[in-house]
């Protein structure tokens, strides 16, 4: 087993303490989901397409816009209800938001791409 040793802000250092002998286990998760987070940066959902276009994003980040695949998987789901004559009200309002967001996201690329970079 190695030491390492680390300077933490104090706040952490409290929180953390309750968890003393699990530290490794607790590590470990965390790094597993920083992993995940930095395989899926390019990856966004919903709100997290919402904010970007919102913030005045450059050409190349617009471009670089892709959903996450639970987002592309939930939208799949909703339209093949739809294409089955099984989606409710509420999931019909979800697919139009969704639609409308996807409509949004394309009309952004395009300018983007006749944007001079």
């Amino acid at each position: 087993m190695v030491k390492i040793t680390i300077d933490i802000p104090d706040d952490l250092a409290q929180r953390l303490q309750q968890f003393q002998a699990q530290l490794p286990q607790v590590l470990e998760l965390g790094l597993q989901e920083f992993r995940s987070q930095q395989r899926s940066a390019n990856f966004l959902d919903e709100q997290d397409i919402i904010t970007l276009l919102a913030s005045q994003p450059t050409p190349e980040q617009i471009l670089a816009i892709r959903p996450s695949p639970e987002f592309q998987a939930r939208v799949s789901d909703l339209l093949a209800q739809s294409k089955a004559g099984t989606l409710s009200a509420k999931g019909e309002a979800e697919l139009d938001r969704y639609l409308t967001l996807e409509h949004l996201v394309r009309l952004a690329k395009t300018h983007a791409l006749e944007s001079p970079f």
